[in-house]
């Protein structure tokens, strides 16, 4: 997968100085995306114990979130507890785990409600992510879009979910949107940068793939396709296009980048046509939740309803599958 002069780092993506002939010079051919992701659902079919073990995998994979108006202290108390077990104990007594601990890669809320998070999930090692810089648009003055990093960081939170401003994609000011990320990654400090493209509003597959390049240069630990709140959301298309760039920036630098799509994974069998592309591109390492996240809030439902029928043969109301 790397190039043979190309050195495997395993610290952290520290960023490069931005090439700006790299990111102009970026062509996607959007036919072969197309067909690409085509192919994917039809030639990987995980059956049986298999998939019980990769809905398994994915639930250690999600980012458990939630990000409405009407948060509270008590939703997140209860989302933080689903999170420390989100499969029933039961179940997996019932699949041969005894005693084995699943727990979601994080949860992620609003800046305001990180404290409630981390008090919640403390003696866990679930971390706490925290969205921020004018989430979801991304359109606040740059010290306030600052602040909200610096506050999420003063309250615990060890991951930030950034957004970029689109308007520096839709112009090409790339050295603008890379010089703001550079800030934004200096207040993250410790906590790893997860950086939001808004790829529904992106225009072009291109733009996708340049911003891409742009945001792991400006020392992303993730790229993120969505806030979950555009009209369009992850797709296939534009991760297939997004780990394209991570491969190629690893290829390039030595360092790995995570991959985290958002918005609209709301089923099982959604969820493990995500983990095929990140096998088949990406590799293994990208199935584990320390290079791989879903952004997902009803998604771990159904996941409880398949492995349910797994074990079962038959399927449980979705009442029966409560969120906490």
């Amino acid at each position: 997968m790397t190039s043979q002069n190309a050195l495997i780092h395993s610290a952290r993506n520290p960023g490069m100085p931005l090439d700006l002939d790299w990111v102009m010079g970026a062509h996607v051919n959007k036919s072969a995306v197309e067909r690409r992701v085509e192919s994917l659902p039809k030639r990987r079919t995980v059956k049986k114990e298999w998939q019980a073990a990769w809905l398994l995998r994915a639930v250690t994979c999600i980012d458990l979130t939630t990000l409405a108006g009407d948060d509270t202290p008590g939703r997140v108390k209860r989302l933080c507890a689903k999170a420390k077990q989100p499969v029933r104990a039961d179940m997996l007594s019932r699949m041969g785990l005894d005693g084995e601990k699943v727990a979601v890669g994080a949860v992620c809320v609003y800046p305001n409600r990180v404290h409630d998070a981390v008090e919640a999930l403390r003696g866990s090692s679930i971390p706490v992510a925290s969205v921020a810089t004018g989430f979801p648009a991304g359109q606040t003055p740059l010290p306030q879009r600052i602040g909200e990093i610096e506050q999420a960081v003063e309250a615990g939170a060890r991951e930030i979910d950034v957004v970029i401003a689109r308007n520096y994609v839709l112009t090409g000011d790339w050295k603008s949107m890379y010089d703001e990320l550079k800030q934004f990654r200096s207040a993250c400090g410790d906590a790893h940068m997860k950086t939001i493209l808004g790829t529904g509003d992106l225009g072009t597959l291109k733009q996708v793939y340049q911003a891409s390049l742009v945001a792991m240069m400006a020392g992303s630990d993730f790229i993120k396709t969505s806030t979950g709140k555009e009209s369009v959301n992850a797709t296939l298309e534009f991760s297939l296009v997004m780990t394209r760039a991570i491969r190629d920036y690893l290829e390039r630098f030595g360092y790995k980048v995570g991959f985290k799509p958002a918005g609209g994974i709301s089923s099982a069998k959604q969820a493990m046509a995500w983990q095929s592309l990140m096998k088949e591109e990406l590799g293994d390492e990208w199935l584990m939740p320390d290079l791989f996240r879903i952004g997902a809030s009803s998604l771990l439902t159904d996941i409880e309803r398949q492995l349910y029928h797994y074990i079962t043969g038959h399927y449980a109301a979705k009442h029966h599958m409560p969120m906490g």
